[in-house]
């Protein structure tokens, strides 16, 4: 696939704030013909940079009102082990292998303290290859969702 240009990251920076937004509109919006517009999002589809479109929900209006990152100290090459194992699990809201201290750090997110402390010491310290973890409860947060072009610091 071709590098992405200028226009194909003000696409996906009107698509990340609008997934409904139509391609005519889309197209009305960045000045480009409906064709062009429909060509360019069927581009990003195929080659998987735009992998879809969903709804963005408020975690705690959703009744989930306890958040944690867990951190985890993994056993040599066990990393697919944990992230199959934990695949299935829904309040694994992200599951990321890094580097630094730890191997992988997870967001957590459930409705209780008692629920996020079942899945820290159920469902994830059981895991075959988790030596470890440390668990660090999330008070406020803020995400970002929408696509900056790069440079873009607004």
């Amino acid at each position: 696939m071709k590098p992405l240009d200028v226009t194909d990251h003000a696409i996906l920076a009107t698509l990340s704030r609008d997934g409904r937004k139509s391609v005519s509109a889309i197209a009305q919006d960045l000045h480009l013909s409906r064709a062009n517009t429909y060509n360019r999002l069927a581009r990003l589809r195929s080659s998987g940079v735009l992998k879809g479109y969903t709804a963005l929900i408020d975690d705690r209006a959703a009744g989930l009102t306890t958040s944690a990152y867990v951190f985890l100290t993994l056993q040599q090459d066990d990393w697919e082990a944990v992230r199959r194992g934990l695949a299935d699990e829904p309040a694994v809201r992200h599951l990321a292998l890094v580097g630094g201290e730890y191997d992988a750090i997870l967001l957590v997110r459930t409705r209780t303290v008692e629920e996020l402390r079942w899945v820290v010491f159920e469902r994830i310290q059981p895991l075959r290859g988790v030596q470890s973890t440390q668990t660090v409860l999330i008070f406020d947060d803020h995400a970002q969702h929408l696509h900056l072009m790069p440079g873009d610091r607004s």
